[in-house]
Parts: structure tokens; C-alpha cells; sequence
């Protein structure tokens, strides 16, 4: 078993480590963060069971530390430590499931009894999520995909529902006096990376073992069924029909045991009750609706309810949520002129009031982020397209798959944080302002075009004084840039693109020397042979036979 002791000074780190017994309580390892950010990427790497925090921090302070900790490590037992007795801080550490909030300077009994219980908490819910783990996977071996298609029957397929439901009462699947229904959805995220990795990058494991467990609690009370439904992209329904309880006292209950086993919570999407099997098309996309339209910044809001509800899941508003949501038409503007200007402190300014504007507004939901991320795509292309008119098309392609690379954070995953979408958008604006930038400096660079140019003719009587009249600049400027870039003279880069012309002319046996050299722009084939000698270390008519052989 791991231990994360978090705080800003190293004497009290020290002092920490000093006043626990480790070795009673069977702690092996101890580790040391110096703030909030840096624990998090401790606690990312090392999974601790046990992490002992101040609460006041310069780089990610404590309560930023305990939410983080309760929203992505909820396994994790956290301990505080703090100078502070202010009773906000003790409040908000019990909201997130703190073990103790414990005054310095500290009592070594006091704080071995906090460690006593925090370990005895986490041995205890892993011994339970090992063996829910076990059953859930257990069960039903064999999956019971027919079933699961009849019950996705019901709701997509109008011309087989009928003959669907009529084998589904037959095989005992559901009852048959099922007047009127409720169905819900369970917010599946395929990008949740730390979760599918217990399941070995087997999704359909991984929602195998979801509908086992919210089986387990509908079956107690026989009111309802979850199923993979199999009509779309994949999604986990959950037909509920007459529950004995409150749909958000079922939906905690199995959220519950889903926690336990996979240290995740759900958010479910709930549709309005409905004539069975008639309502079950728009229950699907009434349920669907209602997790598009969630309130992401209400972080423990699980239930999700369809019409009017969807936003506050039925609960009372927050003053800022009958504030007018932020459009992307809001910022558009600070966002182009952040990419014009190329500026880090513009384009992080740009970035902040994004974020800080949505969470001041009150409300972000996943339909909300999929439209901003199609607006932001559509300013992008705009932006190029102006900037680059014709030319804008491999410009385009090539920030694509930057996309790739910087994918932006899912708008319906499990968990959800501005501070990865204030950092996506960020590196979305900076990769589009570097972009806008190079490529316009390099139709500013007139090299680019005298070497194109050289490319072309090189076969003609070049002169510094034509290339440099052509494009408008100086014969020093020309010069100086080939030295520059090159490390040779105007006239020696000319001499280099003829002699690799001609290299690759020989390769052709039907060629004659002296037409080789006049195709390459030297009228006299001995001086030619003296230059490609000097350049080559071969007379033409060794290297020729060399490349034969």
C-alpha cells in the first residue's frame, strides 16, 4: 500500500512522516508532493491508497486537490491537514469524502487514528469492489445477445416489435402486464481509457459488466431490465416498468454498485413515462436528448430527466443557470483576433474567458460542446480560406490531422473538467495561429519563389542581376539569402541543380554526353565534363559507367 503526503513545506512533510507508525498500519511506500498539481500527477502514476494534504497551497490547492481526487480517484482515501480552522474548509472536505480534517500542529495520536480508519475504509470497499468485480463477471457467461435484440426490437424495428414482444413474454423476459414503461440510458464514454483498461480494451466487456450490475438490483424487485441495445452506436437502455421506489432512488442504488465495482458513477438519461411498447421509439430519443442536454458544471447530478427537467435533472435551478447561455457567436471575435495576433498572452487570455464565461453562465451541456467544436472548426476553415485563398486546402489538411494529435476531450464522457477544455481550445487556436504564420511568411519570403524559378529554368542563361530584377529585390539581397541558406553562391547553387539534372539524364543510355550537357545548359560539353568532375569527383563517363554497374 501506497501514501501521498501533499504540502508546500518540507518540514512538514517531514514531521508527517516522523509521527505516523507506517509499518503498523502496512503502509510500504511513501511519497512526496510539493503541491496540488504535482500530487495529482503522483497520484495518476502511483494509485495511492492514502494521500494526507494541506489545504493551503500556491500551485493547486487543497480543495482543488480533494475535488479532483473525488471526481477521477474515488478509491483514494484523503486525509487533511491544515492551520486553517475555518469550517468551509472542514464542511467542503467531508462533501468529498475526507477521512478527518485534523488542526496543526499535529497530535501523533490523532493523526495515526485518522490513517487507522482511512486504511481500514479502503481495505474494506476494495474487498467489496474485488468481489462485485468477480460476480458481475460471473454472471451470464454466455451473453444473452437474442434477448438483447428482441429488446432492441421494441424500440426500433415497428414492423417485428409486436412479434418481439410476443417472445420475449414467452421466454420470461418480461411480464406480461406491462401497461406503461419508462426507458432509460446509461452515458457511455469509449474514450474512458483508465476504465477500459480493467477490462482489457474490451468495450462490450466493459458494458457486459455495467448491464450485469444494474441487473442485479432491477431483478431484486422484478420492475424492469438493462440490455445492450444494439439499433445505433453502442448504448446501454434500461426498460423500467412500475418500480417500487423513486426512478432517482433505483438509479442511486445502482449507481452505487457500479461504483463499488468500476470506482465510476453513471449519469443516466430518463425519458417521460409512456404507453408500453408504443412510447418506447420516443423514450430512446427523449432519454438520448436528456444526457445531450445535462448540466455538465452540476458534477453530482446523475439523474437526467427528459422536457423540462434536462438541464437540473428535475432539482432546483442555480441562480446562474437562468443566465443566457454562451455562444460560440459570443467569443468568435476574441478567438480570431487571439489567432491573428499569435500573441501567448492573447491566445491564453482567449483560452480563460472561454472557460471563465461558461462557468460564470451556469450551464455546459454536451450538445453545447459539440456545437462549439463545430463553430470553432468552421471559424478555422474560414480563417485559412481568407488568409490563404486557394492555397488554403493544404493548410487544412494538415491541422486536421493535428486533430489527431490534440483531440479535444469528449463532450459526453464520464467526467468533465474546463480546465481540459480551456487547454484543448487553447492548443485548437495556437496550432491555427502557427499555421496562419509560417505559411505567410512564407509567401513573404521570396527564396521560396527564386528557387522555384531556378527549379524551372535552369537550363537558361541565369543571371544574378534577371533573378533579382524579376522578383523586386536587391542582387545582394540574393546573394547574401543563398549564402544563408545554401552555404554556397548564387551561381554555385545554379551549377549544383544542373549537375543533379544531369546525374539523373544519364541514366538514360539513348542520351549522348554533348546532348546532356546542352539539355542542362552548358553549351560546351568539355567545360561541362571539367565542372561535373569538380563536383563529383567523376569525369561523366566514369559515373555513368559506375551507375551501369
Amino acid at each position: 500500500m501506497k501514501a501521498l503526503i501533499v504540502d508546500d513545506e518540507a518540514r512538514v512533510r517531514k514531521a508527517v512522516r516522523l509521527l505516523v507508525d507506517w509499518e503498523a498500519h502496512q503502509i510500504e511506500e511513501i511519497l512526496e508532493a510539493g503541491n496540488g498539481n504535482e500530487a495529482i500527477g503522483l497520484i495518476r502514476q502511483e494509485k495511492p491508497a492514502l494521500v494526507i494534504m494541506d489545504m493551503m497551497m500556491e500551485s493547486g490547492n487543497g480543495l482543488e486537490l480533494m475535488t479532483w481526487v473525488d471526481e477521477f480517484a474515488g478509491s483514494t482515501k484523503f486525509i487533511v491537514v491544515s492551520g486553517h480552522n475555518d469550517f468551509d474548509f472542514v464542511r467542503q472536505t467531508v462533501r468529498h469524502g475526507g477521512i478527518d480534517y485534523i488542526l496543526k500542529p499535529i497530535e501523533p495520536d490523532m493523526i495515526n487514528s485518522a490513517v487507522s480508519r482511512a486504511v481500514t475504509a479502503w481495505r474494506a470497499e476494495e474487498a467489496e469492489r474485488s468481489h462485485r468485480q468477480h460476480q458481475s463477471l460471473r454472471l451470464n457467461e454466455i451473453k444473452p445477445i437474442f434477448g438483447e435484440k428482441l429488446l432492441s426490437a421494441l424500440i426500433d424495428d415497428r414492423v417485428n416489435a409486436e412479434a418481439s414482444l410476443r417472445r420475449l413474454i414467452h421466454d420470461g423476459i418480461l411480464p406480461p402486464d406491462i401497461r406503461t414503461s419508462r426507458l432509460l440510458l446509461v452515458q457511455t464514454d469509449s474514450g474512458n481509457n483508465p476504465l477500459l483498461r480493467r477490462f482489457g480494451g474490451d468495450s462490450e466487456l466493459l458494458y457486459y459488466a455495467i448491464v450485469n450490475i444494474c441487473n442485479e438490483f432491477l431483478q431484486q424487485q422484478g420492475t424492469g431490465i438493462a440490455f445492450r441495445y444494439w439499433g445505433g452506436p453502442p448504448e446501454i437502455a434500461i426498460l423500467l416498468w412500475e418500480p417500487h421506489e423513486s426512478v432517482t432512488s433505483l438509479i442511486s442504488r445502482m449507481n452505487q454498485g457500479i461504483f463499488l465495482t468500476l470506482q465510476f458513477r453513471m449519469h443516466f438519461g430518463i425519458s417521460a413515462p409512456g404507453a408500453f411498447p408504443a412510447h418506447l421509439p420516443a423514450g430512446r430519443a427523449e432519454a438520448a436528448e436528456a444526457l445531450l442536454r445535462r448540466n455538465l458544471l452540476r458534477h453530482e447530478d446523475y439523474c437526467h430527466f427528459a422536457g423540462a427537467d434536462a438541464v437540473t435533472g428535475g432539482k432546483q435551478r442555480d441562480k446562474r443557470e437562468t443566465t443566457v447561455p454562451l455562444s460560440f457567436a459570443d467569443v468568435q471575435e476574441d478567438w480570431r483576433m487571439a489567432v491573428i495576433s499569435g500573441t501567448p498572452e492573447a491566445l491564453t487570455a482567449a483560452a480563460q474567458h472561454w472557460t471563465q464565461e461558461l462557468s460564470r453562465r451556469g450551464v455546459v451541456t454536451p450538445q453545447m460542446l459539440n456545437d462549439w467544436k463545430a463553430d470553432a472548426l468552421l471559424l478555422r476553415s474560414r480563417l485559412v480560406r481568407k488568409a490563404l485563398g486557394n492555397r488554403a486546402g493544404n493548410v487544412l489538411a494538415e491541422l486536421e490531422q493535428g486533430d489527431q494529435q490534440n483531440p479535444s476531450p469528449q463532450p459526453s464522457g464520464y467526467s468533465f473538467s474546463l480546465f481540459a477544455w480551456r487547454d484543448w481550445s487553447l492548443a485548437f487556436m495556437q496550432q491555427l495561429s502557427r499555421a496562419l504564420a509560417d505559411r505567410q511568411q512564407k509567401e513573404r519570403n521570396p527564396m521560396t519563389e527564386i528557387v522555384k524559378y531556378i527549379e524551372q529554368n535552369y537550363p537558361s542563361d541565369l543571371s544574378l542581376q534577371e533573378v533579382a530584377g524579376k522578383f523586386q529585390v536587391s542582387r545582394e539581397y540574393v546573394s547574401r539569402r543563398f549564402k544563408q541558406e545554401y552555404g554556397i553562391n548564387f551561381s554555385d547553387y545554379i551549377v549544383s541543380v544542373r549537375i543533379e539534372k544531369a546525374k539523373l539524364l544519364m541514366q538514360n543510355p539513348g542520351l549522348k554526353l554533348a546532348q546532356i550537357s546542352e539539355m542542362v545548359g552548358f553549351h560546351d560539353v568539355k567545360y561541362f565534363s571539367k565542372v561535373f568532375k569538380k563536383h563529383t569527383g567523376h569525369s561523366p563517363k566514369d559515373y555513368r559507367d559506375q551507375a551501369e554497374h
